[in-house]
């Protein structure tokens, strides 16, 4: 499977949902590319923190790949992998549309603020655009750093559930403070000693929603 977290609105978490993939997915036995898309290399210096603090190889292949390039290399790549995962940041740039021509799944994260939720119509444009050169592309929405209380989260569900050519999953993210310290040990969410129960049980369910297992 290829996957691209991507979309339209940055700093809505697509990294962090990438990176902890393609080490779910080496934890799980697949041979995992991770594609570094974006210009901002978030994904590549999570990989080399991770590289530097855990003392052994991160478990996935990590590489950096730009604009056409994207579709070029990962055409003769696709067959020696189990899974790709591409981070292509929150712009629609020559990269995304790269990755999404190859694609089987888009995952666009949505922090539950209207600015974020609005850019929808943006994405189902992007989407639409892509099935024109790629038809069996398949495309998700969901809830990242989602409030633990008030109406945000139920008004953004509701809003993103009204689109018609992204799918939206009601597998939320929270927002905890377990991704972050998460990131800094440069783990998954799934490695930390001591658990979080909760962001482990969530990046779990959304995982499971698009890998099956």
């Amino acid at each position: 499977m290829i996957l691209v977290c991507g979309g339209i609105k940055g700093g809505s978490g697509k990294t962090t949902v990438a990176t902890n993939f393609a080490i779910m997915r080496s934890l799980a036995g697949r041979e995992a590319l991770l594609v570094d898309a974006d210009d901002q290399e978030s994904a590549t210096d999570f990989t080399i923190l991770r590289n530097d603090l855990i003392g052994e190889s991160c478990g996935y292949t990590s590489i950096q790949l730009r604009d056409r390039s994207v579709l070029t290399e990962l055409r003769k790549l696709k067959d020696k992998y189990d899974d790709i995962v591409i981070d292509t940041g929150g712009r629609d740039t020559q990269s995304q549309r790269a990755a999404l021509a190859i694609a089987n799944i888009l995952m666009v994260p949505f922090v539950p603020r209207s600015l974020d939720v609005w850019t929808i119509e943006k994405v189902e444009q992007l989407v639409e655009d892509m099935r024109a050169v790629n038809p069996q592309l398949r495309a998700f929405s969901f809830l990242n750093r989602a409030d633990s209380i008030g109406s945000e989260n139920q008004e953004a569900c509701e809003f993103l559930s009204e689109s018609k050519g992204v799918e939206y999953l009601d597998c939320s993210l929270g927002y905890r403070k377990a991704y972050g310290r998460a990131v800094a040990a440069g783990l998954a969410v799934v490695e930390l000693k001591p658990q979080d129960r909760k962001a482990t049980q969530e990046i779990t369910a959304l995982y499971k929603c698009v890998y099956g297992a």
